[in-house]
């Protein structure tokens, strides 16, 4: 299995890379997994224009990847589930592509083009604690499904 986790991010040390790291290197034992972090000039330019050019620039970005596997966007009006349900979403799966969004989130018509939607917490977070969460919550899945007990 091929995990992919996409986010509208910078490329820039963060105090939360080495719970990256931690958590792609445990989740490495279960599925490749890529960490890709887009930011072109467009996005930039758009973030300097309006949240809405933001959301259509981060759809223009995103949709080519959209529908080559099973794509997840993260959204705040998403599903909510439990470890379990979010096990069992990326159970069976050939390749699970998920999406983080920028600072202004994703226009509905991208979102709509996801296979699932889920909303990691009632909370909002910033994208780089989204991930951090989103990572622990794929590891814990693969726990799950492989009876392994760190989800205890």
């Amino acid at each position: 299995m091929t995990i992919s986790v996409v986010s509208i991010a910078k490329k820039e040390k963060s105090i939360y890379d080495p719970v990256y790291q931690d958590h792609l290197k445990m989740i490495s034992r279960f599925a490749k997994v890529e960490d890709i972090e887009l930011f072109p000039k467009e996005v930039a330019k758009a973030h300097s224009i309006s949240p809405e050019a933001s959301k259509i620039a981060y759809s223009r970005l995103l949709e080519p990847m959209v529908g080559k596997t099973y794509s997840i966007a993260l959204h705040p009006d998403g599903k909510k589930c439990d470890s379990l349900a979010f096990s069992k979403l990326i159970s069976d799966k050939i390749a699970v592509q998920f999406f983080i969004g920028g600072a202004y989130g994703f226009e509905e018509s991208f979102v709509s083009k996801c296979d699932s939607v889920i909303s990691l917490s009632d909370l909002t977070m910033s994208h780089k604690i989204a991930k951090a969460v989103l990572l622990e919550q794929i590891y814990r899945g693969f726990s799950l499904l492989s009876h392994h007990p760190y989800h205890k």
